[in-house]
């Protein structure tokens, strides 16, 4: 019998005094890979992707604190917390060198990383990780102005959760139900810190000339993968990276926000084909 030995491990490290979950695979000698979730998620929403790809990168895909496995400190949860943490995170596992995956909230959280760390980024795949005012919609621009923690509270409701996986995609009946309801399940069990991030996100747009300008400056290869469907970052967000990075690669794509459940293979064989070159 053949013993398989590329399998994706499951994983926890401690930060600070917490544990941090994390999913590993692939050859520690390959190209790095990471990848950083989005809300309402953790990084199982990452799990055929990393199935995908485990044979060609050596792939690292933690929870942010607060979400899925990792452990959730009672404290005021912010942005920058969570890039600190994932920062620490990758300095322990001492894993740079690496293109980044971005997804929603683990945009403002990579390009905080990216910011401090520009030795670290190999090269970039943005996925519906909005980093431009262009890219709100009128429903991201309510959540940016929310300072009501009662409203923030709401938005974590199942038919919000539910709506997000399924508007503007092209066919409702390829989204697993296993994909709302999980992230239901961490939401139910531990709502704070999704409340907080929702309250902290002005923070990020207020850092996006900044992200702009490390873009500019730092001219990292960049891949843009983009449902154009999504009912949060709409298409011009995606365009906007091209003002600052002019070589990148834009491929828009018929789905909506969590774009991988529908274009998994494709989203795959452009992240292989970009990183070839990087």
């Amino acid at each position: 019998m053949t013993t398989k030995t590329n399998v994706t491990k499951h994983r926890f490290v401690d930060v600070d005094g917490s544990k941090v979950f994390y999913r590993e695979a692939g050859d520690p000698n390959a190209s790095k890979l990471l990848l950083l979730h989005g809300f309402p998620s953790a990084s199982h929403q990452y799990a055929r992707l990393i199935e995908e790809l485990k044979d060609d990168f050596h792939i690292v895909a933690p929870d942010h604190p607060g979400s899925g496995h990792s452990d959730a400190p009672e404290r005021p949860y912010t942005f920058d917390f969570l890039a600190d943490t994932i920062e620490k995170f990758l300095e322990t596992l001492n894993f740079t060198g690496f293109s980044m995956y971005v997804f929603d909230f683990g945009a403002p959280v990579g390009f905080r990383v990216a910011t401090r760390h520009p030795e670290w980024i190999k090269g970039l795949i943005v996925q519906n990780g909005n980093a431009y005012e262009d890219g709100l919609s009128e429903l991201a621009k309510g959540f940016v102005a929310n300072r009501d923690p009662q409203a923030a509270r709401d938005l974590l409701a199942l038919e919000y959760t539910k709506f997000g996986y399924l508007e503007g995609v092209r066919d409702p009946e390829a989204i697993s139900l296993d994909t709302w309801t999980l992230d239901q399940h961490y939401l139910d069990l531990r709502p704070q810190p999704q409340v907080d991030l929702f309250l902290d996100y002005h923070n990020n747009v207020a850092k996006y000339p900044e992200w702009q300008a490390y873009l500019r400056e730092h001219q990292p290869p960049t891949l843009i993968t983009w449902g154009r469907g999504d009912p949060f970052f709409i298409e011009p967000g995606a365009k906007a990276y091209l003002r600052d990075l002019p070589n990148a690669q834009l491929h828009l794509l018929d789905t909506g926000h969590f774009a991988l459940e529908e274009d998994l293979t494709e989203i795959a064989a452009l992240i292989r084909g970009f990183t070839s070159k990087v």
